[in-house]
């Protein structure tokens, strides 16, 4: 007969009641999880393909550093229903040929839920198709082409800011106004889709004002990524009547040189850029020969009073980058983020692409603080049409009244 020890079945007992207790827990576990909507520790992964090196790398590294502002905030607070935000970026230079398998490898490697913050006219446009075809929402580029803003909208294309045409319609009305006759404001374009769409809403604003044919308009241009512009500089300083006004459609280093050059050779004009030259990048290209040049914005200016602002501020100290300053940029991106994370928060099941969509569609007016109103719908995808106005003085970048630029005529 086998003996047993006489402690076993006390043993045995205690075992099967922690096996029990055990079992219990991850059942309890689970069903809270599961009422809550955290039902993995998986995070909600965001992809991004910016310039993070090149001609516009400000732009990409600020741009960055706003969504994720947004995502640290949002993080900080326990995430989205307890999960966490990730963003996922590479780097594409601005270059479209480096986007497109950018793009790829985040919705088919990464299995991001959106591409978001994506920087400029020619990389969105090989990018948003993809993401299109894919059924992945496209969100918030750093664009105004319209070639993001059709009508219908496309479904999974999403913007926060105005459109260029509406940049440089508000530029060329103000310069109107001022007393400059339409057929002496000329443009300098980026030679590609970003350089068309302002020379494309410019062109019309000066057709409203009396311009009959785009043949009349000087207009010069140069090539993406470099910075030959001394071509486009002569063939407005050659053109009569000679340009009172020049409207910049390009990237901060080569529009900076344009300005230095233009000095140099004694061309006297008013110098105005729309939003992605990114002022602050203008103002530290230029130095001291900056003062005067005037920026549309499509943010309020990041040291006034908006609530944003306050917010903004708040977000980038989390990020332990308090010392760098806020720009434009990094506003832009962080309201992007911020419009991102107000839809996810509004989805009632699983966090999906789709649901993403709808989501966004579904915010209808919203305020996130920046003094104007967003709205968002199925039949508008265009979250803001505001556009503010700063000029340059002292290195420093101010804002000001579109009816100021009369007196800005002077000062350059």
């Amino acid at each position: 007969m086998i003996q047993r020890n006489p402690l076993w079945r006390t043993y045995r007992r205690i075992l099967c009641a922690a096996v029990c207790v055990a079992s219990l827990l991850l059942f309890f576990s689970a069903s809270v999880c599961a009422a809550d909507g955290s039902d993995d520790r998986e995070p909600l992964r965001f992809g991004m393909s910016t310039a993070l090196t090149g001609p516009i790398a400000d732009l990409g590294i600020e741009m960055h550093r706003g969504v994720l502002a947004a995502f640290a905030e949002a993080n900080a607070s326990g995430g989205v229903r307890g999960r966490k935000l990730e963003l996922i970026v590479l780097d594409d230079g601005y270059e479209p040929s480096e986007a497109g398998p950018n793009v790829r490898r985040l919705i088919e490697v990464d299995q991001v839920l959106a591409i978001v913050g994506d920087v400029g006219t020619p990389t969105a446009i090989v990018a948003a198709p993809i993401a299109r075809r894919s059924g992945v929402p496209f969100i918030g580029a750093l664009t105004g082409a319209g070639v993001l803003r059709k009508t219908p909208p496309d479904r999974y294309v999403i913007n926060f800011r105005a459109s260029y045409a509406e940049e440089t319609s508000a530029m060329v009305d103000a310069l109107v106004a001022a007393g400059i006759p339409p057929n002496e404001i000329a443009f300098i374009t980026q030679r590609d889709a970003y350089g068309d769409a302002g020379f494309s809403g410019g062109s019309e604003a000066l057709k409203r004002h009396g311009v009959a044919q785009e043949g009349k308009i000087a207009h010069g241009r140069y090539e993406r990524n470099t910075m030959a512009v001394e071509g486009a500089l002569a063939d407005l300083i050659l053109h009569q009547p000679a340009p009172q006004a020049v409207i910049l459609v390009g990237a901060y280093a080569p529009c900076a040189k344009l300005i230095r050059l233009a000095k140099e050779c004694d061309f006297p004009t008013l110098f105005l850029s729309v939003s992605f030259v990114a002022p602050n990048s203008l103002a530290a290209a230029l130095g001291d020969q900056a003062d005067g040049v005037v920026v549309s914005q499509i943010v309020p200016d990041v040291h006034g009073a908006a609530p944003i602002n306050r917010q903004h501020r708040a977000a980038l100290a989390q990020l332990k980058q308090h010392e760098a300053a806020p720009t434009p940029i990094s506003l832009e991106g962080y309201i992007v983020g911020r419009m991102l994370l107000l839809a996810l928060k509004r989805i009632p099941g699983e966090i999906d692409r789709e649901a993403i969509v709808v989501a966004c569609e579904g915010l209808g007016s919203f305020d996130l603080g920046l003094g104007v109103p967003l709205r968002l719908s199925s039949d508008e995808h265009q979250a803001s049409h505001a556009i503010w106005a700063s000029r340059i003085e002292g290195g420093e970048v101010k804002p000001m009244e579109w009816s100021d630029v009369r007196a800005t005529r002077g000062k350059q």
